[in-house]
């Protein structure tokens, strides 16, 4: 196994779309929030998610998906007219059964741009076990670990998570942006100091949402993977 990571937003822009994904199997990490959220989501019995990239696709789809969820964020923010917004919280009731719509600012944008991949899988904090498990039951010969980000930049603690899973997967054939990542996890043994020293995590507390970073600095809490094929999200069957 090969572990290559995207490590920000500009590399999702300007390498994946000239990238053959074709024998590649991703796994996208957006910790605050995006991807967190979504993990909770299935493990609380949503049965599908629908990444899309912008507020209108995901209206025009809601227009046909009778009795689904529409969820997401921009600046962090609950979008108005939405149903939840980007907190895991809001995603471990009212979910079981359901659909879900889902638009962010960077993390849609990054499952969606591993489209062309031979397999995309939805990694947090909260699942790097489950995870991992994944991985090892195929162990592909290529995988891109895909860190969303945070606007345009960097985001420490989706290099903290591309990190762990790496640590977790103990392969010896890493690019050296999965080098860095890795570095990046033994600095924070415990992941929930990533999380707060990290731009996000600090912007999530001073806005009174420190119980989200607790919750998505969870170490493999949530024994679910979400799989996106066609560009819906499903749980994994194992």
């Amino acid at each position: 196994m090969y572990i290559d990571v995207i490590l920000s937003p500009a590399e999702i822009a300007s390498v994946l779309p000239t990238r053959d994904l074709s024998g590649t199997t991703c796994v996208v990490f957006d910790v605050l929030r995006a991807t967190s959220s979504m993990v909770t989501a299935l493990a609380h019995g949503a049965t599908e998610i629908y990444p899309v990239r912008t507020i209108e696709e995901a209206l025009a789809l809601k227009a046909r998906i009778s009795g689904a969820l529409l969820g997401g964020e921009r600046n962090g923010d609950l979008i108005e007219g939405f149903d939840v917004g980007n907190s895991p919280l809001e995603y471990t009731d009212r979910v079981n059964g359901r659909r879900i719509i889902t638009t962010t600012t960077n993390g849609t944008i990054a499952l969606r741009a591993c489209d062309g991949a031979e397999r995309v899988l939805v990694g947090a904090v909260l699942n790097i076990d489950a995870v991992a498990k994944v991985l090892r039951a195929t162990w592909p010969a290529r995988v891109l670990i895909v860190c969303a980000g945070t606007f345009a930049d960097f985001a420490l603690e989706d290099a903290c998570g591309a990190g762990l899973l790496i640590s977790y997967l103990g392969a010896e054939s890493l690019s050296d942006s999965a080098h860095a990542a890795l570095a990046v996890a033994r600095l924070y043994p415990e992941p929930l100091a990533a999380l707060r020293a990290s731009q996000n995590g600090r912007v999530l507390v001073k806005s009174g949402r420190m119980a989200d970073v607790e919750w998505c600095a969870q170490l493999s809490l949530l024994d679910v993977v979400g799989e996106m094929k066609s560009a819906v999200i499903r749980p994994v069957a194992r």
